[in-house]
């Protein structure tokens, strides 16, 4: 599956901050359960590769990536751990020519016209905008529609469940991404109906 297929697989790809492992696996079933089956699992905690791991292993039906990937070293754990793709919040040539030459499904991080002529000039076709909201929301995305006719974004930062559909009726959005189908309160409760009513919601914002 390449990148432009997981990006369409999922109207929201979720950004998911774990804290423990045992969080992991129910988190990830309760995603699937509501039609949510992409899911990036962020390197901002000690146990993120762990929890990568997990759900691999326990939940088959996951489409499992990892995100807030920044360095070559992390890229080839990343890969190690059994993710099918991975997520930057920005550029970097030594790492993007690993993606490369691997040929692992990545979306790298851009905020300005440059970087997206960048990352298209090392053979991207589908970006990340981050942080959307501050790279100028779907103003931006208008604009970059007009000489970047055919590429694919997906904007994370600042969308959240009141503004995702107005991104996803965007013609250059394949998907959005956002943290608010796993909030932290839930999470630590193990609301794990309440996470999978979120995902249902989420997953008819694309028909």
């Amino acid at each position: 599956m390449n990148i432009l297929q997981l990006m369409q697989a999922s109207p929201v790809m979720p950004v998911l901050v774990i804290d423990k492992v045992e969080q992991a696996v129910p988190l990830a079933r309760a995603l699937v359960d509501g039609g949510i089956r992409v899911l990036e699992v962020t390197l901002r905690t000690r146990a993120a590769l762990d929890c990568v791991r997990a759900i691999v292993r326990e939940v088959p039906g996951a489409i499992t990536g990892v995100g807030t990937i920044t360095n070559v070293d992390q890229l080839v754990d990343v890969i190690a751990a059994g993710a099918v793709f991975g997520v930057s919040p920005g550029l970097s040539e030594s790492m993007l020519a690993e993606v490369k030459r691997r040929s692992f499904p990545f979306l790298p991080g851009v905020m300005t016209p440059s970087e997206v002529m960048w990352a298209q000039d090392l053979g991207f076709s589908a970006m990340k905008l981050f942080p959307a909201q501050q790279a100028g929301g779907m103003g931006m995305l208008k604009a970059l529609a007009g000489p970047f006719g055919d590429l694919r974004f997906c904007p994370t930062g600042g969308v959240d469940a009141k503004t995702a559909a107005d991104f996803l009726a965007l013609p250059n959005v394949g998907c959005v991404g956002g943290s608010w189908l796993a909030p932290k309160a839930l999470v630590e409760k193990g609301d794990w109906p309440g996470i999978t009513a979120l995902a249902r919601e989420a997953s008819r914002l694309r028909a």
